[in-house]
């Protein structure tokens, strides 16, 4: 069993930058690709970007976030992070991390095998 962490959530102003982290319990040769989700309040959940490092890293993210958000890994740490710039109010959710054992970076949701708790970020206007 793979337990996920998320950290570093929290309340910051439009334009801020926030480094989310999410570190897994123990290391496992099995897991391949961590994804980054959201949710905000009567929306839909949402793929904010995947990483994937079976052979050579893999970096996926959706067209609406490329240039603003970034996932990088440190594999000392078996932990992944998930770098957000200019943050906007309508960034405002839940982030989730989640991992599966394919390579494939999946947008989707149901598609990975473990998932975090989640943290709160709040962007205030």
């Amino acid at each position: 069993q793979v337990q996920l962490v998320e950290s570093g959530g929290g309340l910051v102003q439009t334009g801020d930058s926030l480094r989310l982290s999410c570190a897994a319990s123990r290391r496992t040769v099995s897991i391949y690709t961590i994804g980054w989700f959201r949710q905000a309040p009567g929306r839909e959940r949402e793929f904010v970007g995947g990483i994937s490092w079976s052979s050579g890293v893999i970096t996926r993210y959706p067209d609406s976030l490329k240039g603003r958000f970034a996932i990088s890994r440190d594999n000392a740490k078996n932990t992944v992070y998930l770098q957000m710039n200019s943050l906007k109010p309508e960034d405002t959710a839940i982030y989730t991390c989640a991992a599966r054992s394919s390579p494939e970076v999946a947008d989707n949701w149901n598609r990975y095998d473990y998932w975090g708790q989640g943290t709160q970020v709040t962007v205030s206007s």
